[in-house]
């Protein structure tokens, strides 16, 4: 589906570098409120699609909403744990928010989650942040100027085979009978969080990550911008890029790398019919 075109853009907005140090905070300060409810006794209700959420993150997405909306009263927002009113469809820039990204690993006390936040601009992420707390992870990226873990640069891999590269996706994809070809020799190691899947690819612990089942906006576009500034690639599983804020804020698909290593990726991936 096509990008709508915003309709509502006020003729002075703020600048990015000052929306980039809002976001940052916002960020930090969600990390440590998400932070707070780890490990404890939570509450955990099921959503219409049988997923999971908790008392925490309906918490930190309310502490999100009201930090950046009250702040920014002319961007839209778009967060897993909001109602999706397609307001937002009117704005030229949107906060995109993932507050507690990969709920199951929280829940179960693993430390593969992350606060995910990223802002769009006219349907291109510019600027992403995605924090694990619990291990003092802080990725950030503004588009163009570069992306960094605890403020030191970061880079994705350059490995240009697949021999032997590390993917950070599940073990079992990899010997799925849907390849038309075996893969060669490949390690795997499986992250809950999407945001972080993409982080580490981006500074370079991970060569790729591969997902073939459908993925929302605000999962990818913190790390999106993140992964672009660290030299990789993220698009869908057929190599298409994806545009941001639409009426559908959904994609197909996730196939993200190093750039020597994403054509050989897609060569496999874009085979298979979703």
């Amino acid at each position: 589906m096509t990008a709508i075109t915003p309709t509502k853009k006020p003729e002075i907005l703020p600048s990015l570098e000052e929306d980039y140090e809002l976001l940052k905070s916002a960020v930090r300060d969600a990390g440590a409120l998400a932070n707070s409810y780890f490990k404890q006794d939570v509450q955990v209700f099921k959503k219409p699609d049988g997923s999971e959420v908790s008392d925490a993150d309906l918490a930190v997405d309310a502490a999100m909403k009201l930090d950046l909306t009250t702040r920014r009263k002319d961007y839209g927002w778009l967060s897993e744990e909001s109602p999706d009113d397609r307001s937002r469809l009117k704005y030229s820039r949107v906060w995109m928010i993932d507050p507690i990204d990969g709920t199951n690993a929280y829940l179960r006390h693993i430390p593969e989650w992350t606060v995910s936040a990223a802002l769009v601009e006219d349907g291109v992420p510019v600027l992403g942040v995605v924090y694990n707390p619990a291990k003092d992870e802080f990725f950030h990226a503004m588009r163009g100027h570069g992306a960094f873990l605890n403020d030191e640069p970061i880079h994705a891999s350059d490995k240009a085979s697949l021999e032997g590269a590390k993917m950070i996706a599940s073990g079992g994809l990899f010997r799925k009978k849907i390849w038309q070809e075996p893969w060669p020799d490949v390690t795997a190691e499986w992250v809950n969080s999407v945001a972080y899947r993409l982080a580490l690819v981006a500074c370079g612990r991970g060569d790729a990550t591969i997902s073939l089942t459908a993925k929302a906006e605000w999962d990818l576009a913190a790390a999106a911008v993140i992964m672009d500034e660290a030299g990789g690639i993220t698009t869908d599983h057929r190599g298409n890029p994806h545009a941001y804020n639409r009426e559908s804020p959904k994609f197909t698909s996730l196939v993200a790398s190093g750039k020597p290593l994403h054509p050989l990726l897609i060569e496999r991936t874009s085979r298979i019919d979703l």
